[in-house]
């Protein structure tokens, strides 16, 4: 009797495990992967001046999916201790008790060895890349406690995918590759600091640090700057690869959704600046269509 009333036990215990696992990849919440693979297509077109290599495309979308989990267990690891005290992160399974530190560590090198298995696919150069992907992974969700600027960390390493596309599709790097990366780096920055702005009333409650923190009242301000960069940096990818009419369509839309971001933001509530950076994923995708239908009809 008891051996049998175990077995249900043992399958629910497991389904809660995976749903926790679930959880802290954030497999759950795709719009980090999505913000994160919309750069790494615009570099593996740009660097074919147009459709990828299939099984370059392949690894290197499997990769975003694998190496954001990655990012994100790190980043609940680092965080164990503070997600509990913020509104949006109480119910986090680290937070909560569901995943221990060992779990998560483990996890964590679990999915990078399986990206780097991904990259173990392509060449040398791009192998060695890849380190630094992993260095600034490891390294961005300790920033918080350190720099107002963890966003610019987490820019470089959300654009470290760039260099890695470039060299694995076309063999070499030029000044062109770090236009995008510039480019793709302030967008991260602006998109990330709306998120931090939904956090900011816990974040300065208990120490943590952010461009929300660092901006203040002049957040707005320094959102609509940096926006501006952005638009600007992608304007010279275009001249640089030159691109044409379609690809500015695409910017003319992210500068609009630009606009409506600071018609959402303009009481600086959570809702509407979760809204904000959600929104961003429509950013990355109209800049991609734009560099897409421009390259195959040019």
């Amino acid at each position: 009797m008891n051996r049998k009333s175990s077995i249900p036990h043992r399958s629910v215990d497991w389904r809660n495990r995976l749903s926790a696992y679930w959880r802290l990849t954030r497999m759950n919440r795709p719009i980090g992967t999505l913000l994160l693979l919309w750069p790494t297509l615009w570099a593996l077109w740009l660097a074919a001046e147009g459709l990828p290599d299939w099984d370059l495309l392949i690894i290197f979308v499997l990769g975003v999916f694998v190496m954001r989990s990655a990012g994100c267990v790190i980043n609940d690891y680092a965080d164990r201790h503070l997600d509990g005290h913020v509104k949006r992160t109480k119910a986090r399974p680290m937070a909560t008790g569901e995943v221990s530190e060992r779990e998560a560590l483990t996890l964590f090198v679990a999915l990078c060895l399986v990206a780097f298995g991904l990259v173990l696919l392509t060449d040398r150069f791009t192998i060695l890349l890849s380190l630094g992907a992993v260095a600034l992974a490891f390294c961005y969700p300790f920033m918080k406690r350190y720099t107002h600027l963890p966003q610019v960390v987490l820019g470089a390493a959300f654009g470290w995918a760039i260099p890695m596309a470039f060299s694995a599709q076309r063999g070499s790097l030029g000044t062109d590759v770090w236009l995008v990366y510039t480019a793709a780096l302030l967008w991260t920055v602006v998109y990330d600091t709306l998120y931090a702005m939904v956090d900011r009333d816990d974040d300065l409650k208990i120490g943590i640090k952010s461009t929300a923190v660092l901006f203040g009242d002049m957040d707005r301000v320094m959102i609509g700057l940096l926006q501006a960069m952005t638009l600007y940096a992608l304007l010279l990818v275009g001249g640089r690869f030159e691109l044409g009419l379609w690809y500015h369509l695409g910017l003319a839309v992210a500068a609009g959704l630009f606009v409506y971001h600071h018609y959402l933001i303009r009481y600086r509530e959570r809702g509407p600046c979760f809204k904000a950076f959600l929104n961003n994923n429509w950013v990355g995708f109209a800049v991609f269509v734009g560099i897409v239908v421009d390259l195959h009809l040019s």
